[in-house]
């Protein structure tokens, strides 16, 4: 019996390490191909690059492209989307994860860092969106996942143009998801309960360890969504544990990082709020 995934192409933004790293090995180990899009071709500031990534996913036994690519860049974003299509001949799942944070007060957020914020995170999942759905169009089958939470109109103090780019992302997907449904293209928001363990949570000290969840549990929760037949499952602005309950998890305790639940959780997920 054949992977869930055998025959199916990936493109993954943001993919040279922390999440998006993690779903391109994932994926790959579900027998997709996968093209991991991001900036890092040698190691600067942060560990992980395309080229590390694209070799994980080797061993994992599927064939990889890393591509460069700034997502703030149309340029780059279609040449993304052609070298996809001369590699594989298709494109059946595009996961927008690449992101730019900034959690800071209006005052504290010029235009240059808000430009920044609309860049890589809607703009650019609006537009790998753009180039890449005419070939799922094609092919009559297709997912898309922007890596974002629900729409709310809750205030953000101290995120506020953060938080407009990412329900932008989600916007984007629900959007997509009925303009396409009759072509058998399903888009969907998909957001974390809780802080993931990555070098953006590190760097920003958003809590500690004992408080922050593996990457893992974002893979469970993509897979959860990929294993369904586009139709099944679109429109929808979905946590990884409301996905993960649906289907059928009810035991979370395996993705906290330290193992065990923290005494003084941190939900970034707004349903936890208040």
């Amino acid at each position: 019996m054949g992977k869930v995934l055998e025959g199916r192409v990936a493109i993954v933004t943001g993919a040279s390490r922390g999440i998006g790293q993690a779903l391109a090995v994932r994926l790959a180990q579900e027998g997709a191909d996968v093209v991991i899009a991001a900036k890092t071709e040698t190691e600067e500031k942060l560990p992980g690059t395309i080229h590390e990534t694209a070799e994980l996913v080797r061993q994992a036994g599927r064939r990889a492209l890393p591509v460069r690519v700034d997502v703030r860049n149309e340029t780059d974003i279609a040449n993304m989307v052609e070298q996809t299509i001369a590699e594989f001949g298709r494109i059946d799942m595009l996961i927008n994860n690449a992101g730019a944070l900034w959690w800071k007060p209006v005052l504290e957020t010029p235009a240059k860092r808000f430009d920044l914020l609309m860049g890589v995170n809607v703009r650019a999942a609006y537009l790998c969106s753009y180039y890449a759905l005419p070939y799922m169009v094609r092919q009559k089958w297709g997912h898309i996942i922007n890596m974002a939470p629900a729409i709310s109109t809750e205030a953000s103090p101290g995120m506020v143009a953060y938080m407009i780019s990412k329900m932008g992302m989600a916007q984007v997907a629900i959007g997509i998801a009925e303009e396409h449904r009759a072509d058998n293209i399903a888009a969907n928001a998909l957001w974390p309960v809780t802080p993931i363990e990555t070098a953006a949570v590190i760097v920003n000290q958003l809590g500690e360890r004992s408080q922050w969840r593996t990457p893992e549990i974002l893979c469970d929760a993509t897979m959860a969504i990929l294993r369904q037949e586009p139709g099944q499952c679109t429109g929808r602005q979905l946590t990884d544990e409301q996905i993960l309950r649906e289907a059928g998890v009810t035991d979370f305790d395996k993705y906290w990082c330290e193992g065990k639940p923290p005494e003084h959780p941190i939900y970034i997920d707004r349903s936890h709020w208040g």
